[in-house]
């Protein structure tokens, strides 16, 4: 019987084609790729409400998983804030498993082999990124930027199994679009007439034909789900997120790119354009009462021809931030310059983002802080001094809080409004502290030892309290993949970073 070649060996013959010099450094990053997918999913497993799990026993010689069918899983004991790939196999019923995809196949869980396929992409893809990475060049030198920044982030999610699934996409597209890979990319327009779109705030002239609107367009979209052929457009570096991209002395496109991304579909719906211009007078008011800590980045215009597969958004690029001498980066991209491990470094970051979560929290804002959202402005030395938010999207808001500091409540409804205060604290705390702040950390012990030194500096609200003394929510990105059909986000309960053991090394 035939079977169909698995994603690592489609990679490897597409690479072949194109590339075959690299054929060799894809092979040799395929088992740290394995294991870093497999430390994901693992942590899942681990910490994760799955319904197929009935019991977790930790001990001397690991974490013991018990199945609802009567099946055993082994491994190690799972620090749910590690970013390293600790995981190289686990043990089901006594059997190694060293490859994420086929553990989960042979699992069998509901919704497995469509994940499992994710699962196994991840793993091809890593291992592509980290092959197609240049060799060291010297002294390392900070870029200037804003894209460099985004182009050194490798790996992807910090936590998310599908860290670099990017399922649709042949190894030429990942090198044409992936950030990762350096691309230049020549996003396409449609010209659509202005009667037709919904649009808010300012459409550059540079984008408009008469009375048409000319809409980027991502050429992945053209290509697959367009299907049509487009004008040409500005040339623009890829940013993190892959279908937002930098046009260099310009502003950063926001496009639509119709494609399973980690999680999630990437559309832009109606709702979102038309709340962007709206949400985006609101912030600025949130910047003005943050005393300087705290810079959002404007919507300039967001537009749709009445599809999700056809619109836009633009935004101010976060450089317009960084002083003279200064750098403005993701937090993602953190990692990538060696700070979080220096003296003092992690908790004077926590304080800072502490600082500025909480406060926002308490007048009735729960930013999604995660490490692609957040970023941070460097002094020179490398100080963290003040923070940069983009893509407001996905905040939580409550009209109460905002009327309790005699805040307007802006013009808006649907899923940005809430008073439910597990929600607006879900947001916050498991973006940021269970996100953010973790996946800079590195490790439980780090992160517990940089909250410790942070809290008598940050403010002391409600919402603190709640953070230390209760577990840390984080999204159960693992049981959302096998829950297709159950909408909306899913938590999962982290052990409370507060109680962890501290980080006792030299750091």
């Amino acid at each position: 019987m035939h079977r169909p070649p698995t994603a690592e060996a489609q990679v490897a013959a597409e690479l072949a084609g194109l590339r075959p010099g690299l054929v060799p450094r894809y092979a040799a990053e395929l088992p740290g790729a394995r294991a870093a997918v497999l430390t994901r999913l693992w942590r899942a497993l681990a910490h994760e409400p799955l319904p197929w799990i009935t019991r977790r026993t930790a001990g001397a010689h690991g974490l013991a998983l018990r199945l609802a069918d009567g099946r055993a899983l082994h491994g190690p004991l799972a620090d749910p804030y590690a970013t390293d790939a600790y995981v190289t196999a686990v043990f089901l019923d006594g059997t190694a498993y060293d490859d994420p995809a086929r553990l989960l196949t042979a699992l069998a869980v509901p919704n497995a082999a469509g994940f499992a396929a994710e699962l196994a992409h991840s793993v091809a893809s890593l291992a592509l990124s980290r092959a197609g990475q240049p060799e060291p060049a010297g002294p390392d030198v900070w870029p200037r930027r804003d894209w460099e920044w985004e182009q050194r982030v490798v790996d992807g999610h910090p936590f998310h199994p599908n860290c670099r699934a990017r399922p649709g996409f042949s190894v030429a597209e990942q090198f044409a679009y992936g950030p990762e890979h350096r691309p230049v990319v020549e996003l396409g327009t449609v010209p659509v007439a202005a009667s037709e779109c919904l649009l808010t705030g300012a459409w550059p002239a540079e984008l408009r034909d008469g009375d048409r609107l000319l809409i980027p367009v991502h050429p992945w979209q053209a290509a697959h789900v367009l299907k049509s052929p487009c004008e040409q457009g500005p040339s623009a570096h890829p940013l993190m997120s892959l279908r937002t991209l930098a046009v260099p002395g310009g502003p950063h496109v926001k496009t639509a790119l119709s494609a399973r991304l980690t999680s999630s579909v990437r559309d832009i719906s109606a709702y979102s354009v038309g709340a962007s211009a709206t949400l985006s007078a609101f912030a600025e008011g949130l910047s003005d009462r943050s005393d300087g800590l705290l810079h959002i980045t404007r919507t300039l215009g967001a537009a749709t021809a009445n599809s999700p597969d056809l619109a836009a958004v633009l935004r101010e690029s976060p450089q317009r931030f960084a002083g003279r001498g200064e750098y403005v980066l993701p937090v993602a991209a953190l990692a990538t310059t060696g700070l979080p491990g220096t003296p003092g470094w992690l908790a004077a970051f926590a304080r800072l983002t502490l600082t500025v979560g909480l406060r926002l929290l308490d007048q009735g804002v729960a930013l999604e802080a995660h490490g692609q959202n957040l970023l941070v402005v460097l002094s020179e030395a490398g100080d963290p001094l003040r923070l940069v938010y983009r893509d407001l999207a996905d905040i939580r808001i409550s009209p109460a809080r905002l009327a309790r500091h005699g805040i307007a409540t802006p013009a808006l409804t649907g899923r940005l409004i809430t008073d439910e205060v597990p929600t607006l604290r879900r947001k916050l705390f498991g973006s940021l502290v269970a996100g953010a702040l973790a996946g800079a950390a590195g490790s439980g012990p780090a992160l517990r030892t940089a909250l410790a030194a942070a809290l008598p500096d940050v403010p002391h609200t409600a919402d603190l309290a709640a953070l230390r003394e209760g577990p840390l929510p984080a999204k159960a990105l693992t049981l959302m993949r096998l829950s297709p059909r159950t909408p909306g986000d899913q938590w999962a309960a982290l052990p409370n970073p507060f109680v962890l053991e501290p980080d006792t090394s030299d750091q």
